[in-house]
């Protein structure tokens, strides 16, 4: 990044002040920023440039966590390249009891909406029996990464099922205060917020992607993992963003590339049904994560983590613009990374 965008650009200013300057500098320094995120600073940061500092945290959060994306990133930086931010996924639980936490997508409804995020279109995941949510940011959609928010249902699985999960998610914390929640309520209504409120709320929305439960038992989670690899992964995970998203100008090319590079690449590339989306994925790092057995004892466990994608966007027919939207098929076929335990 020039020093002089680094001196001017509230984006950069903000990052800054939350993250380091030596973070930003690296965020900056792997993902295009648009020019129009790059305005100098004023007194009011923007739901648009709040949600970049946001989305790039995030971003950063998931490259560590999944060291063969780490390794591609590098590789892409050596080259003279910057990640293109397409988008990032997550979880949520659908349960009757969740805590503190508000119940499936909407303990992220409340943040993303503030921050200019509406749905864009609803896509039933009916194997996996969840509902994925496209947000999108409605003042630059093609600019800003987009979340892919799955829902799953739990009373759509057995009764045995249906108690472990509830085991697991029951005592979750909300992480916003009400200081926060009085913030985001000040954006929705006038689409910005001070610089310093800024600072107060942007580590506060990066951290309601995360584990907000208490360690599960094995018991539940092997009890989980016989109907769905994904609340298996809730389990351990939580709300971390499963995958961040490359867009690449040639998906297929590229996974060729990786391949041969030794890159732990998915088989296949899916693709849409009108061939507009073509994507494809690394296989899920493996972590290392506590549980606690029949006694309350902690033991560790490997279980499969978050990874990484990538994805192709053609435009849209007799259009200028991007196809944003997603598959409801490639959806099911990408999460199948996290399902090798």
């Amino acid at each position: 990044m020039e020093q002089n965008v680094f001196a001017t650009s509230q984006l950069a200013q903000l990052l800054t002040r939350v993250a380091g300057e030596q973070k930003t500098r690296q965020l900056f320094a792997m993902i295009e920023v648009d020019p129009r995120l790059l305005g100098p600073g004023e007194a009011r940061v923007s739901r648009s440039v709040l949600a970049q500092a946001m989305n790039m945290m995030l971003f950063a959060q998931n490259l560590a966590a999944v060291p063969e994306g780490a390794r591609y990133v590098t590789e892409k930086q050596a080259a003279g390249e910057k990640v293109l931010f397409d988008h990032g996924a997550l979880r949520t639980v659908d349960a009757p009891r969740n805590g503190a936490l508000p119940h499936g997508e909407l303990a992220f409804k409340r943040i993303l909406e503030p921050l200019g995020f509406a749905v864009a279109n609803v896509y039933p995941l009916k194997k996996l029996k969840m509902t994925g949510r496209a947000y999108c940011h409605l003042d630059l959609p093609e600019v800003i990464s987009q979340f892919f928010v799955s829902e799953l249902h739990v009373e759509q699985f057995s009764m045995n099922f249906q108690i472990a999960a509830e085991r697991v998610v029951h005592n979750s914390r909300d992480p916003l205060k009400p200081e926060h929640l009085s913030l985001l309520a000040q954006l929705s209504e006038h689409h910005s917020l001070s610089f310093d409120d800024a600072i107060i709320l942007l580590p506060a929305l990066v951290g309601c992607f995360d584990v907000q439960h208490e360690v599960p038992h094995w018991v539940d989670y092997e009890t989980l993992l016989a109907e769905s690899a994904e609340m298996a992964w809730i389990s351990t995970e939580g709300n971390r963003f499963n995958h961040a998203t490359d867009r690449v100008a040639n998906v297929i090319a590229l996974a060729d590339d990786l391949r041969s590079k030794g890159y732990p690449i998915k088989d296949s590339v899916e693709i849409s049904g009108s061939g507009a989306v073509r994507q494809t994925a690394l296989r899920a790092a493996m972590v290392q994560r506590i549980f606690l057995d029949e006694k309350n004892h902690p033991v560790t466990r490997t279980v499969p983590g978050s990874f990484y994608e990538f994805i192709s966007r053609d435009k849209l027919p007799d259009s200028k613009a991007l196809d944003l939207r997603f598959d409801a098929s490639n959806a099911q076929g990408i999460f199948k990374m996290t399902a090798a335990a």
